[in-house]
């Protein structure tokens, strides 16, 4: 069984940055792709981005160029680094690790104020 627990999210003002940590517990969570979905109210969940074992990563068009993912293999833990926030970035963030599963987080909320 793999948990995810996700910290660092809040309230920032646009143009501000943050950087969002989830912590694995679990087997096995070193050979699994992690990463972030978002969810604003009303919309679907989108992938944010995502970084393989070996460090290859995957990023969303609307954060490209704006925010970092990066990984701790010794600690089962993923980061996600935002800069330059835009109000369009508010949403509730959630964790996710995939291998044969897909395992998620319980979700820190982000608000991004204009």
């Amino acid at each position: 069984q793999v948990q995810l627990v996700e910290s660092g999210g809040g309230l920032v003002q646009a143009g501000g940055s943050l950087r969002l940590s989830c912590a694995g517990s679990g087997s096995g969570l070193s050979l699994n792709v992690m990463g972030w979905y978002r969810q604003a109210p009303g919309k679907q969940r989108e992938l944010v981005a995502s970084i393989t074992r070996g460090f290859a990563t995957n990023y969303a068009d609307s954060v490209k160029g704006r925010s970092t993912i990066s990984r701790d293999n010794a600690k089962n833990t993923v980061y996600l680094q935002m800069n330059s926030l835009k109000p369009e970035d508010t949403a509730v963030y959630y964790c996710f690790s995939r291998y044969a599963n897909t395992y998620w987080g319980q979700g820190t909320q982000v608000t991004v104020s204009s």
